[in-house]
């Protein structure tokens, strides 16, 4: 008999950034779920957020989530469609799938813990290891902080980076991306992403200036919902149009790659609702022979990386994971190697989904996270 759900709690825990990612987010929020069935089982989950909605998404969690799921059978696939036509009418995506990934990955965690194995091992390891690009949020870097960073990247052996731009002055990006090509050289792949700072007007006034730096794509340089401009972007773009860390259903990604709009989607399974619809957007971009390029969260992303079928890019925002950012209860499932720019299973991890996150510690004192170095140390856990 299948078990079925007893009870969901959560807490959520604020972390600053040891770099931080400007005045817009010097912190992340992770809303870390427990999830128990009539078994005896338990499964371990988590919501994140980087800058808005954390107390909503627990709220969710604690006071519409909670009371549905109770009692329905313990399987991700059946409690993830029975949860979204539940929480469709506020919202087919956005904190509403946010939410549901603290349940689809308990339900995942379970799963792989009742089958005495790591998710990765139930899903199955395809890939021995994928590629990991250096990625940062530095569009408040200094050129110099900037170039430093991109120094970091080359040692650490990654063939490819990305780096912000949608400074003020189209000039301002030119000179730090001409910085950073000079930097990594002819043979690595550079990326730039403008994070929806941009109209249609001027990304194509920024192509013709920045493309001249051999770009491999572009990323999210026009407000995320806006379709008929991403179209007419793709169609007379020199550049690859990268998309996807601000779609969060597969209707929404379906809609961008049949109107021929996108060349890579960087889904960011939490935000498009945990494991289960991440591997349906998957598929869906495989059919259309869309390359994939999972969106943040390494511990996450990268054994889910090392499951699907086709090789993909996964993201690694500098010293920006859970590991690295200390809420970790052990260590990471997952390794990247500082020669090779690659990531692989580490042969410490869990089973099920591989990491738990730190129980209630005392929080320290506050420190400045204005500067791309803050090396701050407050972590608050919160229960209520």
């Amino acid at each position: 008999m299948t078990a079925r759900i007893t009870g969901l709690s959560t807490r959520l825990i604020t972390v600053p950034l040891l770099r931080s990612w400007g005045a817009e987010a010097p912190e992340n929020h992770v809303i870390v779920t427990e999830l128990t069935t009539d078994d005896g089982g338990t499964g371990h989950g988590f919501s994140w957020t980087p800058t808005i909605g954390p107390q909503a998404v627990k709220a969710l969690l604690d006071h519409d989530i909670a009371p549905f799921i109770r009692g329905v059978e313990a399987n991700p696939e059946i409690v993830w469609d029975q949860l979204w036509k539940r929480l469709h009418e506020a919202g087919g995506g956005g904190l509403t799938t946010i939410a549901m990934a603290g349940v689809d990955l308990a339900l995942w965690d379970l799963k792989a813990r009742q089958a005495g194995t790591s998710v990765t091992g139930l899903l199955g390891l395809r890939q021995e290891s994928v590629e990991v690009y250096g990625s940062g949020v530095n569009l408040h870097y200094s050129l110099e902080q900037l170039v430093e960073q991109a120094q970091r990247w080359v040692a650490a052996g990654h063939n490819a980076v990305k780096i912000k731009v949608g400074k003020p002055e189209l000039r301002e990006d030119a000179e730090r991306v001409a910085a950073v090509r000079q930097v990594i050289g002819p043979d690595r792949l550079l990326m730039i992403d403008a994070n929806q700072r941009w109209d249609l007007a001027h990304t194509f006034r920024a192509l013709d200036v920045l493309g001249e730096y051999g770009l491999e794509w572009l990323e999210e340089p026009i407000r995320a919902d806006d379709l008929w401009a991403y179209r007419r972007l793709r169609k007379h773009s020199p550049v690859p149009i990268a998309l996807g860390e601000n779609v969060h259903t597969i209707y929404r990604f379906r809609d961008f790659i049949e109107a021929e709009a996108v060349d890579i989607i960087q889904p960011n399974i939490v935000r498009v609702g945990g494991i289960t619809p991440f591997r349906r957007i998957v598929e869906l971009a495989r059919t259309h022979s869309i390359r994939v390029a999972p969106h943040l969260l390494p511990e996450l992303s990268g054994q889910l990386a090392l499951t699907l079928a086709e090789p993909v890019s996964v993201e690694d925002v500098e010293d920006a994971s859970f590991g690295q950012l200390g809420i970790l209860a052990g260590s990471s499932p997952v390794r990247i190697s500082n020669t090779t720019g690659t990531i692989r299973l580490s042969s410490a991890g869990l089973p099920g989904l591989g990491f738990e996150f730190a129980g209630a510690l005392p929080p320290t004192q506050a420190t400045d996270t204005s500067a791309p170095e803050s090396k701050g140390n407050r972590i608050e856990y919160s229960n209520s």
